[in-house]
């Protein structure tokens, strides 16, 4: 079934927590691991509009539907990442615009090749890129979605659970786009689906680590998948790719995760 954008952006908006008390976590604050993983999160949903920057010089900004999704998709993560720095500001965290500047800064000359290695790359694919794009969207948003839910799982807060699913329901929409667009471009295009495959195992890595530190995607990967239950959304992760037309067989998560570790070092309760 097609998604349905017209619904959709009607309905985007930002998270709704004027009912939050987020006093409740300085009655019960979270735990170190977990503010560094929000942290993580929030950097990388405040990173959007840089990702949106490299997206718009590609065949995707030709296409209105692709556009119009872009366009609340990018809202709504702004939202989530000022969202999460409400948490972290309760807690007395580094939060806003000015850890969102420094994250760019960072980034050095990269910040200013990426859109236009990407521009020329997508230009010289042409139109099979946007299955590669959704492709690509579909695992991110995945992942994404899979983290807010173990870090649920780990923290079991209750104010915490209740924001981040708020966060989630959203995440859910963004899934439904970009698999129904995979779907629908992978099995439509032999030459799609070959450049889709080739572009995920050479060039895929997990969500924010071409942005933060690797250890910090380490840790990240760690604390959230480093146990028996997060190994287990890690093979359900990998299923889900499997099930997009042309791509089964990737192992894409696991391989990733097996790549950046985690260190003994970077784990919970390591010292």
């Amino acid at each position: 079934m097609a998604f349905e954008l017209e619904t959709y952006k009607r309905a985007a908006q930002p998270v709704q927590v004027d009912d939050i008390d987020f006093d409740g976590f300085r009655e019960r604050p979270l735990s170190a691991e977990a503010l560094r993983t929000l942290h993580y999160m929030a950097d990388v949903e405040t990173h959007t509009v840089c990702y949106l920057r490299d997206l718009l010089v590609t065949p995707s900004h030709q296409n209105p539907r692709i556009t119009t999704f872009l366009t609340m998709w990018n809202y709504e993560e702004y939202w989530h990442g000022e969202v999460i720095d409400q948490i972290l500001a309760v807690h007395g965290e580094d939060h806003g615009p000015g850890r969102a500047r420094t994250v760019r800064r960072t980034q050095g000359i990269a910040n200013v090749v990426s859109p236009i290695s990407q521009c020329l790359a997508a230009a010289a694919i042409g139109e099979d890129f946007i299955a590669t794009h959704m492709s690509w969207g579909a695992i991110n948003e995945w992942s994404t979605h899979a983290a807010y839910a173990r870090v649920i799982e780990r923290e079991d807060h209750p104010v915490l659970t209740t924001v981040l699913r708020r966060i989630m329901r959203q995440e859910t929409r963004h899934v439904a786009f970009y698999t129904s667009e995979a779907r629908t471009r992978l099995a439509r295009s032999a030459r799609a689906r070959r450049l889709t495959r080739w572009a995920l195992r050479t060039r895929w890595r997990p969500v924010g680590s071409t942005v933060m530190p690797r250890s910090e995607t380490r840790f990240l990967l760690g604390y959230l998948f480093g146990d028996e239950s997060g190994r287990g959304v890690v093979g359900a992760l990998d299923r889900k790719i499997d099930r997009l037309p042309g791509l089964s067989g990737l192992g894409l998560v696991s391989r990733a995760v097996g790549r950046f570790g985690p260190h003994p070092g970077d784990l919970p309760g390591s010292t």
